[in-house]
Formats: structure tokens, sequence, C-alpha cells
């Protein structure tokens, strides 16, 4: 509500469903850059950044996925807005499933600067109360946007050049 009342925008915590699509950036593999772990490309403990196991790392300081998204995996596990409950995704809509609407956890995505590799994979859930607070949880905010405020609404093209700018081949 703060950010909303400076900005005159809405935000919101993304939902279990959208942080798995913006984390996986159009791929079907565990990282988006690929399957396998690969050093230099998130922050987590052992992964082959200067800050492994000790802080997390300012945003940025990674490549961004193909959405241009930047850490995804890694740094900091990310509260979403579903709560958290055993088997609900068996018994939801294989397209965008909605959590639970009631429950004592949420869920958090995306690993940390403190956890392995393993647990930062997109299709990873972990969970925690909501009074949980510590170093190595945060979040990320969507930013609502009117069909008028989209690229390409006034008959402007969006503008030139795609994530990521770095020249490597699409997985």
């Amino acid at each position: 509500k703060w950010l909303a009342g400076k900005t005159g925008k809405r935000y919101r915590l993304l939902s279990e469903a959208e942080w798995e699509y913006a984390a996986r950036a159009g791929t079907a593999t565990r990282y988006w850059w690929g399957d396998h772990f690969a050093p230099g490309f998130a922050n987590c403990l052992d992964c082959g950044s200067e800050w492994d196991g000790e802080r997390p790392a300012q945003v940025g300081r990674f490549l961004p996925n193909w959405f241009g998204i930047h850490d995804m995996h890694g740094n900091v596990w990310e509260w979403v807005a579903d709560w958290y409950a055993e088997g609900a995704y068996a018994r939801s809509p294989e397209a965008d499933p909605p959590g639970p609407e009631t429950g004592e956890t949420r869920v958090r995505r995306g690993g940390s600067w403190h956890t392995w590799a393993f647990y930062g994979r997109a299709a990873f859930r972990n969970w925690n109360r909501p009074d949980t607070r510590y170093t190595v949880l945060g979040f990320r905010l969507l930013r609502e946007v009117k069909d008028s405020d989209s690229p390409g609404a006034s008959g402007e093209p969006p503008s030139e050049g795609s994530p990521p700018q770095w020249g490597g081949s699409r997985p």
C-alpha cells in the first residue's frame, strides 16, 4: 500500500504459478540456463560467486534470464502470495493453478545465498510462517499494468533489444 500510494500504481506479490513462469523464462529446465547448475549464474552456497554462503548480492549482479529478470535463482528466498498446503497441486488445474485460499504457512521460492543450488531450481517449493524474518528471505513485487500502460498499446512498437544482452545462445 505504501508503494502504491507513492507511485499511483498497483503492486502485489507474485502467485506461485507466476513466480515459476518468470523463473523458467520460457524454458522447461531446472534453471533458466539449463538443467545443470553453472557457476556464476546465481548466488547460492558453493555456487561460484563471491557472495556464496556469506550474504545476499546486490540485485542485478548476475545475468538476467530470457525474460530480462534478474536473480530468480538464489540470492534470497522470495515470498509469494500463495498459502502452502501439502498436495495442493495434485488437486489443482495444470495451467495457472491457484494456491489455497487460507493456511498457516506461506510459500517461498528460489533458494538463497545460504542454500545449495538444488533449492534454487524453478520447481522447488518451501514454506514458512508469515511472521518469519531473517536475512535469507525477501520478496519480489509485480506491478500490475492496464493494457494502455503496455508497450505498443499507443501504437508505438516495444523498445529494441531483448534480454539477455550478453551474446549467449538460448538453451
